[in-house]
């Protein structure tokens, strides 16, 4: 007799990481890998983890993410940050030893990658570690240089008053002249691949400095920002004006919203909204269903307390979907210094 088990959720209920997900696992192992060097760090780790999470699958929703993807082929996405010792062991995980071996070669190998790309492919204690003893300018470059949520969990790793002086540094930073650039990488090329920059690069200012800010656990940014002020107070307000945090989300058109919602699961945003004020609840409320709403509405007043520093993972895991979105054109971000046309 068949085990009783519950029935899948369809695809058209599923997150479009796990659709992809799918969608790479129905591929071969070439094509699966062809893909996947066209993406960043981040897409392969949040694509990866997914892939590590696929149980029981029914064929039915094989077929619906097949359609979904010819539907959407022109869609484009962009995940979150990984590491190259978790993405090698979780391919491994997903698709054994001998499979993963020849996937891992042509993602993590492929391609041109300098030394300061490689550094996305790193955990963040390792980046730490690597930059811990050089110029405060380099470790500067560095931080403006890379991702903010992966440059983020680097700071945290460094003492306070190290973030405050590189933070700082990364808001005043405006061009990085090819010498200076050339210096850092020849001192990754001690361990990595690539070739130096040979122009002028844009890179730092206030704004990298506030999408940093905005991925700091809730306790470093207080004090961070606090620390920014009393140096430079016209600094940490320039930077306070171009963050976005949770709060900026009533800023976001209804439009907006709907599409957000559509991207976050309802657990992260029952914990996520634990810490929001009334009016952004309701303006969540109302870009649901009815009946979602009142669900919602239902669930969180039934969910019991909850820890700080969850509901401000959960706040954050929303904004960098928000952020992520506002990037690929699929939202407009009203608040956080961003200008309306």
């Amino acid at each position: 007799m068949a085990e009783n088990k519950p029935a899948e959720k369809p695809a058209t209920k599923m997150r479009a990481v796990d659709q992809a997900a799918i969608l790479l696992m129905s591929l071969g192992e070439s094509d699966a890998a062809e893909v996947l060097k066209h993406m960043g760090p981040k897409e392969v780790q949040r694509i990866g983890a997914a892939m590590t999470q696929l149980s029981n699958v029914q064929q039915q929703d094989v077929q619906q993410v097949m359609t979904n993807f010819l539907e959407e082929v022109r869609t484009l996405t962009g995940l979150g940050v990984g590491a190259d010792n978790y993405i090698r062991r979780m391919l491994v995980t997903a698709l054994g030893e001998d499979k993963a071996n020849g996937l891992i070669d042509r993602i993590l190998l492929g391609g041109n990658t300098t030394g300061l790309d490689t550094l996305k492919w790193m955990e963040a204690r390792s980046v730490a570690d690597l930059i811990r003893n050089e110029h405060p300018q380099i470790q500067a470059i560095v931080i403006a240089y890379l991702d903010s949520d992966q440059s983020a969990e680097i700071l945290s790793f460094f003492p306070e008053k190290v973030r405050l002086d590189i933070v700082m540094r990364v808001a005043s930073l405006d061009t990085v002249h090819p010498g200076a650039l050339q210096e850092l990488n020849a001192i990754l090329e001690k361990q990595f691949s690539g070739n130096a920059a040979s122009q002028t690069k844009t890179m730092g200012g206030y704004k990298v400095a506030a999408e940093i800010m905005n991925n700091l656990d809730g306790s470093i940014e207080t004090s961070l920002m606090e620390a920014i002020r009393n140096v430079d107070e016209d600094m940490g307000n320039q930077i306070q004006d171009l963050m976005f945090v949770f709060d900026n989300l009533k800023d976001i058109d209804d439009r907006g919203i709907q599409a957000l919602l559509r991207e976050v699961s309802s657990d992260v945003l029952i914990v996520a909204l634990k810490g929001a004020d009334t009016d952004l609840q309701e303006k969540i409320f109302k870009n649901m269903s009815k009946r979602a709403g009142e669900l919602l509405r239902d669930d969180l007043e039934a969910k019991p307390p909850v820890r700080l520093s969850e509901v401000e993972t959960a706040q954050r895991e929303i904004l960098m979907i928000a952020r992520r979105m506002a990037d690929s054109g699929e939202i407009i971000l009203g608040g956080s210094g961003e200008k309306m046309l």
